[in-house]
C-alpha cells in the first residue's frame, strides 16, 4: 500500500479522497491554484504545492507541474479525481514513464473508452447497441450541418473529450446547429484542450441510466448496479439516485452484463461508468459513452452497496485483487443525491459567484434508518470562483425505501442554509415534493416539461401557507419579547410585548395572535388555531419544529418590515405589522417599475468572449448578440425584443457583473 499519494484536483473531490486516505493511513499532497490557496482541501492535506494561476489551463491541466509536485513531495501515486486530467491518456502515460502510479485505469483503456468517438467504435465492435449517429470526427460547420440533416433532427452535438455536462448542445434545426457547433467547439477547447466534435441522434423522452463498474489488474470486473441521472439542466446532472425506479431485475442484469463485457474488452482496471440512454416505454437501452474515472455521483452507489469506491481505486492501483465477486453484491435500500450549485434557478440556472456569508449544511450521520451525508469542499466565508465548476456540495440521503430517501432529502435541504450567493436549493426542494418525481416518472426533459417557463418558485399549499404565516408571526413575537425583557419589562405586564400581528403575504392581510409558551406558541391565524412547537433560539436563520404535529424547517432571513421565508421551493416575503401599522400599509401606493426593455444585460458574472453586434445594427428577438463565459460554460446572450443597437457598453475580454448593461437598444 502507498505511504503518500498526491491529489491532482480541487474542491469536494479532493476532500473526499483525503478522508479515505486518512482512514487507510495514507498521507496526502494537494496541489492548488492561487484561487484555492485558502480552500478546505489545502487545510486538510498533509502537504501542499502551489501550481499556478486560477485558470485550469495554467494550473490543474499542466502535466509537468503535477509531476514536478509529486517528485518534490515523494508521492508514490496520483489520484486525478474527476475532470481536469482524469481522462487524459497522455497523463497516465507520463506517470508510467516517471514510475508514479496512476490511481485510475490503464492508458489503453482510457484511449479506448475515455474518448467518446473511440468508445462508440469499441462498443459497436463488442456488439453493444449504440445510438444512431456519425462515429467520426466532424470537420467543420458545413460538415456538421450535413451530418445533422442526414441523421435527422433533433441531434446532439458533443465534445469527444467532454464530461460533466460541458461541451454538449441539442439542436432541433439547422440554425441551432449553426449556433451550437462553434459554441461546443469553443467550450471543448477551453475546458478539455481538445476541440474534436461528434454528432448523434437525440433520443426523445430518454432516461439517463449508468452502470458503475469496478475492475482490477487480475482480470476481475464487477458492476455495482445502476444510477438514474435523468434530472439534468444544460445536460449536467442535478439529482441522481440508486437504484433506478425504471429498471426491473432482468433489465438491470442485462445492462450490468453489457457494461462488464465492454470493460473486459479493454482490460479495464479501476472504477468507471458505462452510460446508457434508456426508453421509459419499453426499457430498451443504448450505449452512450464510458467515463474512465470516478463519477461525481459515486456516493449513491456507495450507499446502496456499502463499498468505498475511492478505497477500491487505491487498492486496485496498488495491485490488490478485488475482494468480492458479483454474487457478493446486493442492493441495500435507496439513495438520493442532490447537487448543491452556486447558481440561480430563477435565472435559468445561471452561475452565481461571491463569498459564502453563511454555509451551514444539515447534520451528518445515521438517524434511525436514515443516513445523511454531505460531500463538500467549502466552508463558511469561502469564495466561490468564476474559474471552476459551480458545485458547492453533494447532499446524499439513504433510507430503506425510495420515498423515505426522498423525504429525508427534502428535510435535509430544508436545513441547508447558504447566504451570500444564489443557490439551487429552492429548486431541489420543489422537485422532492413534485408528484411525477415521487412516482419515478421522469426523463432527461424533466425540467423543461415541468418548468416550461423556467423555475420561479412554487406556490405554497394551504398548510405551507399557514406554516409560513405562523413562522413570521412567531419570529416577530420572539424579537418583541426579547426587546421587552432587555428593557426590564415583565411578560404579561400592561403595555408589554405585542401579541397581535398582521402578516402580509402577496398583499393579503392575515390577522394573527401569538401566545408564546414553553416549547413554542399557540398561533391563531384568521380565526383558526394552530400549534407551533419549536425549541429554536430567537433570531435563528432556520426555525425547526412541528406545526400541527408535522415536522418542519423554515429558512428565515430578516427583511424590511418582516422576513423572507423559504420552504421546499416556496419563497415568500412576509411583512409583519401591528394592526394599526397594517391599516396604514394599505394606503401606501406601490412604486412603478423602471422600463428596462431596451437594455440587454448579462444575466450572470463572467468574461465577455465576443460581442456580435454594433451600433446601428438591427437585432431580432432571440438573436444572439454576445457570448459570456462563466464557470467553464459559454452562454449566448440574446436580445429579448426587436430593435436597433444604440450603444455597446462592453468589449471582448471584459469582466461583467450580474445585471450589468452590455448593449442598449434605441
Amino acid at each position: 500500500m502507498f505511504e503518500k499519494i498526491l491529489i491532482a484536483n480541487r474542491g469536494e473531490v479532493a476532500v473526499r479522497i483525503i478522508r479515505t486516505a486518512r482512514r487507510l493511513g495514507i498521507k496526502t499532497v494537494v496541489v492548488y491554484s492561487e484561487a484555492d490557496r485558502d480552500s478546505l482541501a489545502v487545510d486538510m492535506a498533509d502537504e501542499i504545492v502551489a501550481i499556478g494561476p486560477p485558470p485550469a489551463a495554467q494550473s490543474y491541466l499542466v502535466i509537468d507541474k503535477i509531476v514536478a509536485a509529486a517528485k518534490q513531495t515523494g508521492a508514490q501515486a496520483i489520484h486525478p479525481g474527476f475532470g481536469f486530467l482524469s481522462e487524459k491518456a497522455e497523463f497516465a502515460d507520463r506517470l508510467l514513464e516517471e514510475k508514479i502510479t496512476f490511481i485510475g485505469p490503464n492508458p489503453h483503456a482510457i484511449r479506448a473508452m475515455g474518448d467518446k468517438i473511440e468508445s462508440k467504435k469499441a462498443a459497436q465492435a463488442a456488439g453493444v447497441s449504440c445510438v444512431p449517429g456519425f462515429i467520426g470526427e466532424i470537420e467543420g460547420l458545413e460538415h456538421a450541418i450535413q451530418i445533422s440533416e442526414e441523421i435527422g433532427y433533433p441531434v446532439m452535438i458533443k465534445a469527444s473529450a467532454g464530461g460533466g455536462g460541458k461541451g454538449i448542445r441539442v439542436a432541433y434545426n439547422r440554425k441551432e446547429v449553426e449556433e451550437g457547433f462553434p459554441a461546443v467547439r469553443a467550450e471543448a477547447k477551453g475546458a478539455f484542450g481538445d476541440d474534436r466534435i461528434f454528432i448523434e441522434k437525440f433520443v426523445t423522452a430518454p432516461r439517463h441510466i449508468e452502470i458503475q463498474v469496478m475492475g482490477d489488474k487480475h482480470g476481475n470486473v464487477v458492476h455495482l448496479f445502476e444510477r438514474e441521472c435523468s434530472i439534468q439542466r444544460r445536460n449536467q446532472k442535478v439529482i441522481e439516485e440508486a437504484p433506478s425506479p425504471l429498471l426491473d431485475e432482468k433489465t438491470r442484469m442485462a445492462m450490468g452484463e453489457q457494461a462488464c463485457a465492454l470493460a473486459r474488452a479493454v482490460n479495464y482496471d479501476s472504477a468507471g461508468t458505462v452510460e446508457f440512454v434508456a426508453s421509459g416505454a419499453d426499457k430498451s437501452f443504448y450505449f452512450l459513452e464510458m467515463n474512465t474515472r470516478l463519477q461525481v455521483e459515486h456516493p449513491v452507489s456507495e450507499m446502496i452497496t456499502g463499498l468505498d469506491l475511492v478505497e477500491q481505486m487505491i487498492r486496485v492501483a496498488a495491485g490488490e485483487p478485488l475482494k468480492f465477486k458479483q454474487k457478493d453484491l446486493k442492493i441495500k435500500g435507496w439513495a438520493i443525491e442532490s447537487r448543491i450549485y452556486a447558481e440561480d434557478p430563477c435565472r435559468n440556472f445561471l452561475p452565481s459567484i461571491g463569498r459564502l456569508r453563511a454555509y451551514r449544511p444539515p447534520e451528518e450521520g445515521k438517524f434511525g434508518d436514515v443516513t445523511v451525508r454531505n460531500e463538500t469542499g467549502v466552508r463558511e466565508g469561502d469564495e466561490i470562483s468564476m474559474f471552476y465548476d459551480p458545485m458547492i456540495a453533494k447532499l446524499v440521503t439513504h433510507a430503506p425505501t425510495r420515498i423515505a430517501a426522498i423525504d429525508a432529502q427534502a428535510a435535509a435541504l430544508d436545513n441547508f442554509l447558504i447566504d451570500g450567493i444564489a443557490d439551487n436549493i429552492p429548486f431541489l426542494g420543489a422537485v422532492m415534493e413534485e408528484k411525477d418525481f415521487r412516482k419515478g416518472d421522469i426523463t432527461t426533459a424533466y425540467i423543461k416539461q415541468h418548468f416550461p417557463d423556467g423555475f420561479h418558485g412554487v406556490a405554497p399549499t394551504k398548510t405551507q401557507g399557514a406554516l409560513l404565516i405562523a413562522t413570521a408571526a412567531v419570529a416577530r413575537s420572539f424579537t418583541a419579547r426579547r426587546a421587552r425583557e432587555v428593557s426590564g419589562q415583565l411578560n404579561g405586564k400592561a403595555n408589554g410585548w405585542q401579541r397581535e400581528w398582521v402578516v402580509i403575504v402577496d398583499k393579503e392581510h392575515h390577522l394573527t395572535q401569538v401566545d408564546l409558551n414553553d416549547g413554542g406558541a399557540n398561533v391563531v391565524i384568521d380565526g383558526k388555531t394552530h400549534r407551533f412547537e419549536t425549541a429554536t433560539r430567537p433570531g435563528a436563520r432556520v426555525i425547526e419544529g412541528k406545526f400541527d404535529g408535522a415536522p418542519f424547517a423554515v429558512k428565515v432571513k430578516t427583511a424590511p418590515d418582516g422576513y423572507t421565508l423559504k420552504l421546499r421551493g416556496v419563497t415568500v416575503q412576509a411583512q409583519v405589522a401591528t394592526p394599526r401599522g397594517a391599516a396604514l400599509h394599505r394606503k401606501i401606493p406601490e412604486k412603478q417599475k423602471a422600463d428596462t426593455s431596451k437594455l440587454i444585460v448579462s444575466p450572470m458574472p463572467g468574461l465577455v468572449v465576443s460581442v456580435d453586434t454594433k451600433p446601428g445594427q438591427e437585432v431580432k428577438s432571440g438573436e444572439g448578440v454576445a457570448v459570456v463565459e462563466a464557470m467553464k460554460m459559454q452562454n449566448i446572450i440574446r436580445a429579448e425584443r426587436d430593435g436597433v443597437v444604440n450603444k455597446v457598453h462592453v468589449a471582448p475580454g471584459a469582466s461583467v457583473a450580474a445585471d450589468e448593461v452590455m448593449i442598449e437598444l434605441a
